[in-house]
């Protein structure tokens, strides 16, 4: 095979296929031989409702440029790149205002009908490939590269509601993107920052992985038997200043919603101070019950969060070089391109944090030198 590609074409019905070479058409293409692509929820929820015709997964990738377009100048054969997976028409209203995330134009990879990086050589625009500098040398793998995606959806997210130095900030979920929030959110000066999740596993790690300094960090899970009103009045009391009473409990200044849950959803609402700020993050349901009364007595700033805008790769990619955030951390386990359903198995299962895929062929000998043991959690590799 020149172009093997992993095709989804229904429920655990993944293909191996051959697909065609891609071709520099535009002077600005780059191919990118694939070394990694992170599982995301999004693909775990296209192999339970796959797309109508087979599709290539996978979104969050990094790799070795093979070939470059007769106009690119930043970037030759042989450096290392993490991927910006979406290729936006530059030409819209939304690109033109900076509002590239939202082009209604936009080519996503592994989003129908645009086939992923989950193959041995994919195409992007120059600018949508970020060289790892040798600077940083051996010291960042290609395999924590992939991490930058979901690390700079994380940053449009706090830049979104605006956490400012000193808030209060409750973020829902403890996976990928909402970890990431966490760290992203202290990098930006919150003072008080609570995890909330449903799994003590995840909340364990949380601790490990979000560093406390001057930060006060706790977790919480939520109580089944009691309401989204009651879980976030819970919240609330957990950093209840001494001068306020129980009957009049300061809410939080942010609160980020990372997992697409109803319940979290109205829980994070409630969980704020009047004027607060809320950001919904994670992808659910399109029609779930939203507490808008609340919203409106309480004069809550509502935001949404598509992705990734202008800045956000670039920030991302600093917070990881300077090892502001590790990103090592969050992988738990390295499966070969062959046992890709099983990769997706595992994240469907809620097993560990990040699950990556290796690519065809890519030679993985610094692996072993490359694990880190993170209080219960430690990359395995097959």
């Amino acid at each position: 095979m020149q172009n093997p590609a992993c095709l989804l074409y229904g429920p655990g019905d993944a293909r191996f296929e051959d697909r065609p070479l891609p071709l520099i058409e535009d002077p600005y293409d780059v191919i990118i031989r694939i070394a990694y692509v992170g599982v995301c929820g999004s693909d775990v929820l296209s192999d339970s409702s796959p797309p109508s015709n087979p599709l290539v997964m996978g979104h969050e990738a990094s790799g070795i440029v093979h070939s470059v377009g007769p106009a690119v100048s930043t970037l030759q054969p042989g450096d290392q790149v993490a991927i910006e997976p979406g290729r936006a028409c530059r030409l819209c209203s939304r690109c033109k205002l900076g509002k590239y995330n939202l082009c209604p134009q936009m080519e996503f990879a592994a989003s129908p009908p645009n086939h992923g990086a989950l193959c041995k050589y994919f195409k992007m625009p120059a600018d949508c490939c970020y060289k790892i500098p040798t600077s940083v040398g051996r010291s960042f793998g290609l395999d924590e590269a992939v991490l930058v995606e979901p690390l700079s959806v994380a940053v449009h997210s706090v830049r979104q509601v605006g956490v400012q130095p000193g808030d209060k900030v409750v973020v829902f979920g403890a996976g990928t993107v909402g970890l990431l929030c966490a760290a992203v959110a202290r990098e930006f000066g919150a003072s008080v920052i609570t995890s909330v999740d449903i799994s003590r596993d995840k909340l364990d790690f949380a601790h490990s992985f979000i560093p406390n300094g001057r930060l006060s960090f706790s977790t919480a899970i939520p109580t089944h038997s009691l309401s989204p009103e009651e879980n976030a009045q819970c919240l609330r009391g957990m950093h209840r200043n001494a001068h306020i009473t129980e009957t009049d409990v300061s809410g939080f200044d942010v609160a980020i919603e990372a997992t697409g849950a109803e319940s979290c959803i109205q829980m994070a609402i409630h969980a704020l101070r009047v004027g607060g700020s809320f950001v919904q993050t994670g992808l659910g349901q399109r029609n779930v019950s939203f507490p808008i009364s609340t919203v409106s007595e309480n004069e809550i700033n509502v935001k949404g969060c598509f992705r990734y805008g202008p800045g956000d790769y670039k920030m991302a990619l600093e917070l990881a070089f300077t090892r502001k955030i590790e990103l090592k951390s969050l992988i738990t386990k390295v499966f070969p391109f062959e046992k890709t359903v099983e990769a997706w198995e595992k994240t469907k299962r809620g097993e560990g944090i990040k699950t990556l895929i290796r690519g065809v062929g890519y030679m993985v000998e610094d692996d072993e030198e490359n694990e880190r043991e993170v209080k219960g959690y430690r990359p395995e590799y097959m």
